[in-house]
């Protein structure tokens, strides 16, 4: 069921959004050569616990999950696209990183992602980031009111085909509010001007995600990464987003 919020839910939704992003942006800073990924998921961990916050990841079990996932944040190294299970594994220099960070603060959820360079940065993989994150930049200014999702994804899809790469629509965007997956699901690549209406009070995290050379997963043996087919590298950035009247309101924007 698709769900309106108003103008106050919106601005209580503010105070997870803010979170999520303030703990990304501590997961950044301390996303160096050498650290360890279960050391960033207790930093994350431990910022739950002091906030009083609820982590939506640890015991989340859809049916694509081998398991309760067990931990509180996605590390997405290189080849692995969405998903990354954290584990004993030290950051090498010239990683790509994503972080995927969703939870819940008195009662909202807010979710959000971002892809970083650790160390040495290679020209490909800045190019793969900065189309990422203009296909979000892209789907993000559609979401108006008298728009449809349709547009949204459209618009996500025609930047990332637009540089040469092809589009995987199987996990999107999705409704957000009290829980972190909902309706309506936002495809990363579609038709203006088909699907549900947009109207001020949705509320979904628009989450593009692109691989260099593939636009197919498998699953990791860890029963919940996905990883490329072909081993290219991925980048997957996300944001929580309102649709009101006086335009996109981004919920977890980072300063």
């Amino acid at each position: 069921m698709i769900e309106l919020r108003t103008p106050a839910e919106i601005t209580e939704m503010r105070a997870a959004g803010s979170f999520v992003a303030d703990v990304l942006s501590e997961l950044t800073a301390a996303s160096a050569v050498g650290v360890n990924l279960l050391d960033l998921d207790a930093i994350a961990h431990r910022a739950i616990l002091a906030r009083g916050a609820e982590s939506c990841y640890i015991d989340y079990h859809p049916s694509f999950g081998a398991s309760p996932f067990g931990k509180v944040l996605c590390t997405s190294v290189n080849d692995a696209a969405l998903h990354g299970l954290p584990h004993d594994y030290n950051l090498l220099d010239g990683d790509l990183l994503s972080l995927d960070f969703a939870v819940g603060v008195d009662g909202w959820v807010a979710d959000s992602a971002v892809t970083i360079i650790v160390g040495t940065p290679r020209d490909e993989d800045l190019r793969l980031i900065e189309v990422t994150q203009a296909a979000l930049d892209a789907g993000i200014a559609a979401a108006v009111p008298g728009n449809r999702i349709g547009d949204i994804s459209a618009a996500i899809g025609a930047v990332g085909r637009a540089a040469g790469f092809t589009i995987n629509t199987d996990f999107g965007g999705h409704g957000v509010g009290r829980t972190m997956h909902g309706d309506p699901h936002v495809p990363n690549d579609g038709r203006p001007g088909r699907g549900f209406p947009l109207r001020a009070g949705l509320v979904f995290a628009i989450e593009p995600w692109l691989m260099h050379t593939s636009d197919r997963v498998f699953t990791d043996p860890d029963g919940w990464t996905l990883r490329s087919m072909d081993g290219s590298r991925a980048a997957h950035v996300e944001h929580t987003v309102a649709v009101t009247d006086d335009g996109p309101l981004i919920l977890t924007a980072r300063g």
